[in-house]
Order: C-alpha cells, then structure tokens, then sequence
C-alpha cells in the first residue's frame, strides 16, 4: 500500500436543513483510507455513515471539512472536474441493483463503458472480471431472467468496468439471502485482493463488516472507534 491515503478526510462536517432544525449528519469526521484496503463503515441507521460515502463519492457537498481523493481536493474542482473524478475513480454498487429492465446484462454493463468513453471488445481485463463474477454465461439475459444474486453481480461489473481505482459499496447485500450475500462478499475480497482496488463497504451486518480488512464504526455522525 502506498503510503499517500488514496482517501484522506479531515473535520467533515455535514447539516442537513429541514424547515427551520437543523440535522446534524456528520460532526467532524477525520478518515484515512489507505490505497489497496478493504475498509468497512459499520454503524446503525441515521449513523451517517450513507451520508459519508455521497460525499466521497463526490455526489454530495459538505457542508464544511476537506475530502481528498488521490491528491485531489474536492472542493477545489468545478462539477465537471468533479464528475470527470468520479467516472475515471469511483465505481459505486448499491443495495438496489438498478439495472435497466429492458436491457440485457451486457448492455447494462456497456452503458457505463460508454459513458467513459471506452469501448468493452478485445477487453481481456473484462473477460477477467466476468470471470471472477462468474456472469459470463448470463450477459445475454435482461434482469427479469437474473437471480438477485446475478443482478448484484451484474451491478458490480458494472462499478468496474472502467478500472476505477475505488469501489464504494452501500449495503450491497442488503437484498440478498446469506448464500448470495456470502458470495458477493467473496467476490469484493477477490476485487480487492486480486485488482488491487481500494474497496469502502457501508453495513450495519457485523458479518458483513468481517470480510474487510479494518471497521470504522460511526454513531451520530462520529467515528467512534477504529478496529485494527
């Protein structure tokens, strides 16, 4: 691991404004990520913990603090800047597969390779990762004729595809039974281990917070403690 974080976070602070109260998500945040781990943010519903991963994920401003991402400052960059990081960074898998029901598998994952500008023929590196997701045989299906499993898997080569340096996962197996929530989570490990991505997974599953390499626990908006 490099010894630059490839995410650094320091005094984030985050209010949300409902009429005239104020929401305090986050209250003063301070994170190092280091490049190639495997890190989870543990922590209950309302923990802040979905409302840190918008925000490194460029997809919500602080209220105030600094996120750095790979030596970029992000709120130093216009929004094109910003979207421009996070097409060529971040890859992002969520709970909810959101895969477009009237398109094949392949096509779902193609829209993202198209949005970057990049082109899935000849790919050897995405034979790989069709591979290790174990969906090869299942591109040509639309997500009706996919198991929540699939689908997941398919919504993980999807974040991907374009080689992000890191991959944001919010509560991936939220809709999955233990079988395939065992098997995706050992499809993250693979991801980490064998791609080398830095990997960021958001639970409030104690089991799921034990595939990564360290816990970051949050509780009202804190962290609270760090598991080595």
């Amino acid at each position: 691991m490099s010894e630059e974080p490839i995410i650094r976070v320091r005094d984030l602070r985050k209010i949300y404004r409902v009429g005239e109260v104020e929401v305090h998500a986050l209250r003063g945040v301070n994170l190092d990520v280091p490049r190639g781990e495997f890190l989870c943010v543990a922590g209950p519903s309302g923990s802040g913990k979905s409302t840190l991963f918008h925000i490194l994920g460029g997809l919500l401003a602080p209220t105030s603090g600094t996120v750095i991402v790979d030596g970029h400052d992000l709120s130093r960059l216009t929004d094109s800047e910003r979207t421009a990081l996070r097409r060529r960074m971040v890859g992002f898998v969520f709970q909810k597969f959101n895969l477009l029901p009237t398109l094949t598998a392949a096509d779902n994952i193609a829209i993202a390779r198209h949005i970057a500008g990049r082109n899935l023929d000849n790919d050897p590196w995405f034979r790989e990762v069709l591979e290790l997701l174990g969906i090869a045989d299942r591109l040509h299906h639309k997500p009706s004729k996919l198991s929540g499993g699939e689908q997941q898997r398919v919504a993980i080569a999807r974040a991907i595809v374009n080689h992000p340096a890191i991959l944001l996962a919010d509560e991936p197996t939220g809709n999955l039974d233990s079988q395939n929530s065992a098997a995706v989570l050992k499809i993250l490990r693979d991801l980490n281990q064998r791609l080398g991505q830095t990997i960021l997974l958001i639970t409030h599953d104690p089991v799921v917070a034990s595939y990564a390499h360290r816990v970051v626990h949050m509780l009202d908006g804190r962290i609270v403690d760090a598991e080595p």
